[in-house]
């Protein structure tokens, strides 16, 4: 029986190190992969001997990576547990690997914002300033040296505490818990996908259609305005009509817009993003598909469609 291959804590700590660096190179198809790529070669080269394996992990770590990046930690340290069980014979597929760091970014990136960027940062940096203005020395230092004591210890005790955490997953893969994981993991993926096509994605049409002629018989249709100088009491009806949403006038301009908004707001952009999830499925190159959005979005904003 062969040796098993196991990940010591030194070999933990070059990944942990190299983290640190997963925003080195940022690109638009797969975002942080060459950083997540990078953290992981130490583990990637004592784990797999020959060059075929070794190709094939970093490959499989070369998809699509976008988390916040103090927050990749635990994701790592979840990831190096199921590496060391597949080198070691474990039935695991790629599919797994990938559906559990899908699972994991999203939430994880929703926490990292709030307590790094918008509350442990800002407390530091207010704190190293008030000393600072004062022309004391140790304002900027405090800032310095407590923001990266506590984010390099943050990084490496999460990434200790999702290596603890997949060695008990896949201690009983006969049991199906790493499947159960990796579907909830794909199922909570979707949700998180819905709600960042309902917020970035924005479709917008500047068409106009035929204007609707209103009807004023019970004085609530619109307001008019008089001919020539506006009196008081007109001026104020108009205001109180207007922000009551009634139109200035017996026409009621109408617009593309509008009426999409009325069926489904966001409808648009779900089915903008449906396109390129088929696209994608085709196997149509993601840098060809923002190039041809942006030609696309140029070309009817010119046109005046959008």
């Amino acid at each position: 029986m062969a040796e098993r291959i196991q990940l010591t804590q030194s070999d933990r700590r070059k990944v942990w190190w190299r983290s640190t660096f997963l925003q080195g190179s940022w690109n638009y198809e797969r975002m942080q992969n060459l950083g997540w790529a990078y953290s992981l070669i130490p583990a990637i080269k004592k784990l797999y001997t020959s060059e075929e394996d070794r190709s094939a992990a970093l490959e499989r770590h070369l998809e699509f990576f976008n988390t916040h990046p103090y927050v990749a930690a635990p994701i790592l340290g979840v990831t190096l547990a199921l590496e060391e069980e597949k080198a070691n014979g474990a039935e695991i597929d790629n599919a797994a690997i990938q559906g559990v760091k899908i699972g994991m970014m999203g939430p994880l990136a929703g926490i990292g914002d709030p307590v790094f960027w918008f509350t442990l940062r800002p407390i530091l940096g207010a704190l190293g300033a008030s000393l600072a203005q004062a022309g004391n020395i140790v304002g900027p230092l405090i800032f310095f040296f407590g923001w990266n004591i506590i984010r390099m210890a943050f990084l490496w005790y999460t990434q200790e505490l999702g290596f603890k955490a997949g060695s008990e997953i896949t201690k009983d893969l006969s049991g199906g818990i790493l499947q159960k994981i990796t579907k909830g993991a794909s199922i909570l993926g979707m949700f998180i996908l819905a709600a960042l096509v309902e917020r970035w994605v924005s479709v917008k049409f500047a068409v106009d259609l035929p204007a609707t002629k209103l009807s004023n018989d019970n004085g609530k249709t619109f307001v008019t305005l008089p001919n020539g100088a506006v009196t008081g009491g007109k001026l104020k009806e108009a205001i109180e009509g207007f922000n009551d949403n009634l139109n200035l006038g017996p026409i009621k301009t109408n617009s593309l817009q509008e009426q999409l908004d009325s069926l489904i707001p966001g409808l648009m952009g779900l089915l903008l993003t449906l396109l390129c999830m088929w696209l994608l499925r085709k196997k149509v190159s993601p840098i060809v598909m923002i190039l041809a959005l942006f030609a696309v979005g140029i070309i009817a904003h010119v046109a005046g469609l959008m």
